[in-house]
């Protein structure tokens, strides 16, 4: 039970923290579809600072500025996986790119070219760039995901950096193995995006590309690193 100080003590840090979760909510928003509203993260977030407030050890080593970022975050990603944005047939054509890039990746002993992959599928590269578009938006937390696939579960509590916190042990070796084998611009891509942060506009700029195009080229990554995932499951 807390005591009136243990109450204020608790109404500072909320007051101190709430920045860090609109912040978070901010980030966080600008990958996802216009559907999901800052609100509903930003009440998301408050969750996680309250969880990180109620559990939050000091004798563990870690500071609460950083316990707390790890919760907000978590608890935002919580209420993301709760919501399925993306339509079922665009999910199974989604399926249908991982396995063609898996296949082709063994047959060609190489990360296949996108007019390989569109002719794979037996569809116009327009509409095979088309359909990467479509998959996108749906690719919120596209490591989290290619690992789930994999049965193993994904902690929010491991590292300094949110790509850091995805993944540990032989997940993270095995992304590490899967990023190097990338073709070079998806790779840069991918170390702007979740390393350095930058929303898909800020890393058109940078590769010289449109947004449109950047988000092709992630939802490919995704495949290609989903498909290595699938093979050393």
């Amino acid at each position: 039970m807390y005591t009136a100080q243990g109450r204020i003590k608790q109404n500072e840090l909320l007051t101190q923290y709430m920045p860090l979760v609109r912040r978070q909510a901010l980030t966080l928003q600008v990958r996802l579809p216009a559907s999901i509203e800052l609100d509903d993260l930003i009440q998301a977030g408050m969750v996680g600072l309250l969880e990180a407030l109620g559990r939050f050890d000091a004798t563990q080593g870690a500071t609460f500025a950083t316990f707390a970022s790890q919760r907000i975050r978590g608890a935002m990603m919580d209420e993301l996986r709760t919501r399925d944005w993306l339509p079922r047939s665009v999910r199974r054509s989604a399926r249908a790119v991982d396995s063609a890039v898996r296949q082709l990746e063994q047959l060609l002993g190489r990360a296949p070219e996108e007019n390989e992959i569109a002719q794979h599928l037996e569809m116009p590269l327009s509409e095979y760039q088309q359909l990467l578009n479509d998959t996108n938006s749906g690719q919120l937390l596209p490591f989290e995901e290619l690992v789930a696939d994999g049965g193993e579960p994904v902690s929010n509590e491991l590292g300094n950096s949110p790509f850091e916190q995805l993944l540990d042990g032989q997940q993270r070796q095995t992304l590490i193995e899967a990023i190097e084998a990338l073709p070079e611009r998806e790779k840069m891509l991918m170390a702007l995006y979740y390393q350095e942060e930058l929303n898909l506009k800020e890393v058109g700029a940078v590769l010289g590309v449109t947004e449109s195009r950047v988000s092709q080229l992630h939802s490919q990554a995704v495949s290609r690193l989903r498909a290595r995932f699938h093979d050393s499951a």
